[in-house]
């Protein structure tokens, strides 16, 4: 266990393949909830902060559950569809919440390299785009909310295919094809730690720096003010 979580309680809600990686990392300091342990206001207000991995179909419970509380909150759920007006509530309540579909750090960073490859496709004749996930046979929501997040953060028209295997964490692929050339990017997750290691550092940013205004944020936008840090 790293030192900066050592004085500290982390609420982990979903004990699945990825909130399981979490609390193993985290080790005495995680507090975990599942379906037979349930989060409850009260059994909250003992961390400091939670880290939600539920199912889409358990987010809306764990939400309203983590509104009564004052504990900020960090999102790993994909494949839900979250409310217009859910900013407004949590800034309401005064708390900080973050959101993301993948806390990769390494994400992050091809997530600039992406940003880059949209804008400067400008200069290339008619390119086009096609973006192709594959994920563990388990995993619900296809496409993956990395893969949607891809074509977002690229800025272009992009065709998304998807295939499940086995017990593939991850992978995701870029291609960029013109008459005359073809550009690729690819990332692959060979441990889902990666994720457990992100979603722990964006719990500790968000305790770390409590000048932060209360909202709902994407894990980029931390991920880039963090950056911005070390310029």
């Amino acid at each position: 266990m790293k030192e900066s979580t050592k004085n500290r309680k982390y609420a982990v809600i979903g004990t699945g393949k990825t909130g399981g990686t979490i609390a193993d990392q985290l080790e005495d300091a995680a507090i975990p909830f599942d379906e037979n342990n349930k989060p409850t206001p009260e059994k909250l207000s003992e961390a400091d902060v939670a880290i939600v991995f539920v199912p889409g179909e358990a987010a809306e419970e764990v939400i309203e559950i983590l509104m009564e509380t004052k504990i900020p909150a960090v999102f790993g759920t994909t494949g839900y569809q979250w409310p217009q007006e859910l900013p407004d509530r949590v800034k309401l309540k005064g708390n900080r919440w973050v959101i993301g579909s993948n806390f990769s750090l390494g994400m992050n960073l091809v997530r600039k390299a992406i940003n880059i490859l949209g804008k400067g496709s400008e200069f290339l004749d008619n390119p086009q785009f096609h973006i192709h996930e594959i994920h563990h046979v388990h995993k619900k929501d296809a496409p993956s909310g990395t893969a949607l997040s891809w074509r977002e953060w690229l800025g272009k028209d992009a065709t998304i295919s998807s295939d499940r295997q086995g017990d593939v964490k991850g992978i995701h692929n870029l291609h960029v094809k013109t008459s005359g050339e073809s550009i690729y990017l690819k990332h692959e997750a060979h441990s889902r730690s990666i994720f457990a290691e992100g979603a722990i550092w964006t719990a500790n940013y968000i305790l770390d720096h409590p000048e932060i205004e209360p909202g709902v944020y994407p894990f980029s936008e931390l991920f880039d003010r963090a950056f911005k840090e070390l310029l």
